[in-house]
């Protein structure tokens, strides 16, 4: 009887002990499952290196494994989806980047085919202005190509994605000026966009500007846009010092920016300019687009 009432009594203080430590363990594994799978979850939004957030510009990619219901496309239309990656550099002026725009091979054919046409490149002037008086704005050597004139087919591929990207007609684009600059070379700052107080009266206007990256630069030769948000413009600025918002060439990288605003007046902060090349070479090619179709 002893032993049984010893034994009783073990028994319930056991029972009367678990209950709380039992209750104290499954809170503990239900905490450490919930914040796990929460880990767990950044982990997979973020790039696989910890709690970063899912970058926004995922949001806009089409991606192989999704399923899209598409709609019956227009007498010119598609039907499929086209992905092509961008990232928005800024609003004022409206500048987009496009990562992996060419490949490494269609940049070198487009830089082969230009070689053999270079010269040095020349200004639009305003009135009263010169070649003379104008010397050291511009620095580079260039030649006007159309896709029509690239037997290799290279330009004509990349003309059509640049339509794609922009959603303005091929029509509208003028011929390639492919551009090199050596070390030293540059381009001042200025608009592509022609004001006709200055330029007088025009037929089209360039609304905006892709340049796709031929060649890395090992350093200098970025794009820059000195009067990014409304920055430097008080008047001091002297259209030569490389500020502001600046893009380094990549091969293969595309940038667009336009020159009008929506509504058809010129962007005062898309003045640009290319910073001197200090180290490398740099080949870029240019498509300005015009807010009118233009003459075959």
């Amino acid at each position: 009887m002893k032993t049984k009432t010893v034994k009783g009594n073990w028994s319930f203080r056991t029972n009367k002990l678990t209950f709380p430590y039992v209750f104290l363990i499954c809170i503990f594994f239900f905490l450490a499952g919930f914040f796990g799978s929460t880990l767990f979850s950044h982990s997979q939004d973020g790039d696989g290196y910890g709690l970063r957030p899912r970058p926004r510009s995922r949001l806009l990619e089409s991606r192989k494994e999704g399923k899209y219901n598409l709609m019956t496309a227009g007498e010119f239309g598609d039907d499929s989806i086209t992905s092509i990656p961008f990232q928005v550099l800024s609003w004022k002026p409206r500048a987009l980047y496009f990562p992996n725009f060419a490949t490494a091979e269609q940049c070198e054919s487009i830089v082969s085919v230009a070689k053999a046409g270079l010269k040095p490149s020349s200004l639009a002037l305003r009135k009263g202005e010169t070649a003379e008086n104008t010397k050291g704005i511009r620095t580079s050597s260039g030649v006007f190509i159309s896709a029509s004139e690239d037997n290799t087919g290279t330009l004509d591929v990349i003309e059509e994605k640049i339509a794609r990207a922009t959603m303005i007609p091929r029509s509208h684009g003028e011929a390639f000026n492919i551009l090199r600059y050596d070390i030293g070379q540059r381009y001042n700052s200025h608009y592509d966009a022609f004001n006709p107080a200055e330029y007088g009266p025009q037929k089209s206007q360039r609304m905006a500007s892709f340049l796709l990256y031929l060649t890395d630069v090992q350093e200098g030769g970025e794009t820059m846009f000195p009067f990014e948000n409304g920055l430097n413009m008080d008047g001091s600025y002297g259209y030569e010092d490389c500020i502001g918002l600046r893009v380094k060439p990549r091969q293969g990288d595309g940038l667009l920016f336009y020159s009008l605003l929506p509504n058809g007046t010129i962007d005062p902060t898309s003045l640009h300019g290319s910073c001197p090349v200090i180290k490398g070479q740099k080949w870029v090619a240019t498509k300005w687009i015009r807010n009118e179709e233009q003459d075959d």
